[in-house]
């Protein structure tokens, strides 16, 4: 038998919401672990596009929604974490973009004065021209009107190395995880045989919270998914852009972010609408062959004719919903020593940290004496599927 180990917190889930909540618990003294069954960040944030929401696009429809509320703080903490003066030290992140943009190619829809006027954006809405617009849209043929958003963009691999380095050597990889009872009671989890107990047990495994919960016996709370079926696109003479491009509804038509590939070239990652209900409907073909459509369209000035193309489908797993209706905050589920949760959204990372938190600091958990951990066997880092897919 491997030598039984004990912390204070033992977190599953590699992703971005649990490695920020293990640093987070990290910095205030609290021993922890953290158990991933496949690479750090491989599940939904390495699918991410990086966008650090501040409410924007949630108030299109031209009301301030319970989303916007709850995300609009998140711009400036990721911001001072990426300053070096927030609660984490993430300078040594990639920032691909300081802002994020609103792209109209033509009118504004008439929904939009209201949207402008709108708490949720008022006083972080800004119009750019000329030299001020993304590079992508700094053609004569552009005709239509950008406003910039105080949003950032973020480098998911990047981010998830220097939470990895933060994490020192806290974290585990792991293939098998089974509870750990004792009279009756959860104590901790046995983890490829090796027994660990702690005083409290996060799951931020994202999807894999799913079987997690039946293997603890555990009903609720329920996981919904949300398939998207987003395109990349590789080549030479793209330009970075970083932006939703506003239709008449209200969601963006397309959100278009841009990553550096390992060969120099630019990939447009498309989500927004396109990655929606019809887009999840059709075949890797049909969803390239209308991505190709909306980009001949909205973007005609770029030559795409030797633009490599690729799909991904994404699950991104939330707390369960009546009518599969988008979760407004992070959520976290307070049953006792078991905390289950879900961030809902990469931005919504330190919102999660915090009620883990709250929770630890009702329940009166302190930071306690344990053993250093021995050497343990270390998740890899998830590689992005435009590193796998071209």
């Amino acid at each position: 038998m491997s030598q039984a180990l004990s912390t204070d917190v033992l977190i599953v889930g590699g992703g971005v919401a649990g490695l920020w909540l293990n640093a987070r618990l990290r910095a205030k003294g609290y021993a922890t672990l953290l158990v991933e069954r496949e690479s750090l960040g491989g599940g939904q944030s390495v699918k991410s596009q990086g966008i650090i929401h501040g409410g924007a696009k949630y108030a299109l429809h031209g009301a301030l929604s319970g989303a916007s509320e709850a995300i609009a703080d998140m711009p400036r903490r990721w911001r001072e974490a990426l300053d070096g003066d927030g609660e984490l030290d993430l300078s040594s992140v990639r920032l691909l973009s300081d802002a994020h943009y609103l792209w109209s190619p033509g009118t504004l829809a008439g929904n939009l004065t209201s949207f402008f006027a709108s708490k949720a954006v008022r006083g972080r809405v800004d119009q750019v021209k000329g030299e001020q617009l993304p590079p992508a849209l700094q053609h004569p043929k552009f005709k239509g009107k950008v406003y910039r958003l105080a949003e950032l963009v973020v480098d998911v691999p990047s981010l998830i190395a220097r939470l990895a380095e933060l994490a020192g050597d806290s974290l585990l990889a792991a293939d098998d995880i089974q509870p750990l009872h004792e009279n009756g009671q959860l104590v901790g989890l046995r983890v490829d045989g090796r027994d660990i107990r702690a005083q409290r047990i996060v799951l931020s495994a994202g999807r894999g919270n799913a079987d997690l919960l039946t293997s603890l016996n555990v009903a609720q709370p329920g996981q919904q998914l949300r398939p998207l079926h987003m395109v990349m696109v590789k080549g030479r003479t793209l330009k970075p852009l970083y932006a939703h491009c506003l239709g008449g509804g209200p969601k963006p038509r397309i959100t278009v972010t841009s990553h550096p590939s390992a060969d120099g070239e630019w990939v447009w990652y498309l989500g927004g609408d396109l990655a929606e209900a019809d887009g999840v409907a059709r075949d890797e073909a049909a969803q390239i062959d209308a991505a190709r459509k909306e980009l001949g369209q909205l973007l005609p000035w770029v030559d795409l004719s030797s633009a490599k193309f690729a799909t991904l489908r994404v699950e991104r797993a939330e707390p369960a919903q009546s009518g599969l209706v988008r979760p407004d905050n992070a959520f976290l589920s307070d049953q006792g020593p078991l905390l289950v949760g879900w961030p809902t959204k990469l931005a919504l990372a330190p919102d999660f940290a915090d009620r883990v938190l709250n929770s630890l600091e009702r329940d009166g958990i302190r930071p306690a004496d344990h053993d250093a951990p021995p050497d343990l066997p270390r998740p890899v880092i998830g590689r992005t599927a435009w590193e796998t897919s071209f």
